[in-house]
């Protein structure tokens, strides 16, 4: 498979992350090359099985308009102990300026999870988005898909 351009690496951009509770800003790539930065929570957080909450991070951040936060569930979380992020992903839109929280659910059915003070809760994905000029219509244009829902892909009709 070929490309049409060579791929030079992911775009930067400043975001202003701002500490609440004067602590340093824990918010950091684990690694080179990864598009989640990992968040962490400032409190104490206990989940019986099935138990959701609100978890804090202790971070607000200022994105540049054009760009979405989203909130991600770690991947590790969600196979070793059955925790994830209940509305996946969280959106942060570039106007919020209040504390990221993560609500969080423990899906294992006969384990409590417990998160300390500096525990990696979530990932922060930041993205471009496209902002969409909404036109009325009184039809739309075919498809090969058509109004076929949910689960109708590869059914034959």
């Amino acid at each position: 498979m070929a490309y049409d351009e060579a791929y030079d690496g992911p775009e930067n951009i400043e975001v202003l992350v701002r500490s609440l509770d004067g602590s340093p800003v824990r918010l950091r790539y684990a690694h080179a090359g990864d598009a989640g930065a990992d968040l962490v929570t400032t409190e104490h957080v206990r989940l019986a099985p099935f138990q959701r909450a609100l978890v804090p991070t202790g971070l607000s951040i200022a994105l540049p308009s054009g760009y979405v936060g989203l909130v991600h569930p770690r991947s590790g979380l969600a196979v070793k102990r059955g925790v994830t992020v209940l509305n996946a992903p969280g959106t942060i839109d570039a106007g919020y300026r209040g504390e990221i929280k993560v609500p969080l659910i423990n899906l294992d059915p006969e384990h409590d999870v417990v998160f300390e003070p500096g525990d990696r809760i979530a990932q922060l994905v930041i993205q471009r988005y496209v902002e969409a000029r909404f036109v009325e219509a009184v039809s739309l244009p075919g498809s090969d898909r058509a109004e076929r829902g949910f689960g109708s892909t590869g059914v034959n009709s």
